[in-house]
């Protein structure tokens, strides 16, 4: 019996209307302003071709900077991020007392809104660490957020604290689903500790590694809330990340345009990144 069709489309009508609303039609919409010198207020769109790419591509330091920073600071945090979180994982899935407390504390951060949590690491950056700077006479805990270093790092410690735990439910999930056998094989075989890790356990995580890796290149790359919480993109907008130039191209210098164009320049980067990834990642993932 050809069973009716009407029921698929219904329930899948609110997601698909939702996409189209709120991600197709404003992606289109801004691919065609950034062929425009809109300045996002006026009516006025006067269309500029390739312009604003090539301005954006040749002629903009800050953006170029924003991209270095962004590249680098993405490569530190997938690493931080995916370490932690398998290492988090790894501990809390031995047969220990409170591990299922500890996964709750350790995903905790992770439900912390990125502005929230920027502003409280903000405070702990320049206050605590001034104090404790101060009183022990460190000097390396004073002025933190003042320079480009400290800020990358203050970062990266903030993203690897607030996403590691999102990535350890990941791991988790993949090794409760590695077979007891194929572990109990290799312990008869002779395999244990780093050995064990190596040939067994990380070949078998490929999966969970293919997506950690995916969600942590993209938000590396997408970083916002944090970025102008924590640092403003400071000083002299050595912080500033890609998102950030976007945001301030678009809402400080009111070149909409020239935002846009930035912004497909973005997704593109971030785009062709992550297809890279899942490409090669895809390949190294075995089957138990």
């Amino acid at each position: 019996m050809r069973k009716p069709k009407w029921g698929f489309w219904v329930f899948l009508a609110p997601a698909m209307i939702s996409f189209i609303l709120i991600q197709a039609i404003p992606t289109l919409m801004g691919i065609f302003y950034s062929f425009t010198d809109w300045n996002g207020i006026g009516s006025q769109k006067n269309f500029v071709g390739l312009q604003n790419y090539i301005t954006t591509i040749t002629n903009d330091p800050k953006f170029a900077h924003a991209f270095l920073f962004t590249f680098a600071f993405s490569v530190c945090a997938v690493i931080s991020v995916n370490v932690v979180g398998f290492a988090l994982a790894m501990l809390v899935t031995r047969k220990m007392k409170g591990a299922n407390l500890m996964r709750g504390v350790f995903f905790l951060p992770n439900l912390i809104g990125g502005i929230l949590l920027g502003f409280t690491w903000q405070f702990i950056f320049v206050q605590v660490f001034d104090a404790l700077g101060k009183a022990l006479h460190l000097d390396f805990l004073q002025g933190w957020l003042s320079n480009t270093e400290t800020g990358f790092i203050g970062l990266l410690i903030v993203v690897t604290w607030q996403l590691s735990g999102y990535m350890m439910i990941i791991y988790i999930a993949q090794i409760q689903n590695i077979p007891d056998s194929v572990i109990e094989a290799s312990e008869i075989d002779g395999a244990a500790g780093f050995q064990k890790l190596k040939s067994i356990i990380l070949p078998l995580m490929m999966p969970a590694f293919t997506i950690g890796l995916f969600l942590s290149i993209s938000n590396s790359f997408k970083l916002f809330d944090q970025n102008i919480s924590l640092t403003g993109g400071g000083p002299a907008n050595s912080t500033q990340m890609m998102s950030l130039n976007i945001y301030n191209t678009a809402f400080s210098e009111g070149r909409f345009g020239m935002a846009q164009s930035k912004a497909v320049i973005f997704m593109l980067i971030v785009m062709t990144i992550s297809v890279i990834q899942l490409s090669i990642t895809k390949k190294r993932e075995v089957e138990a």
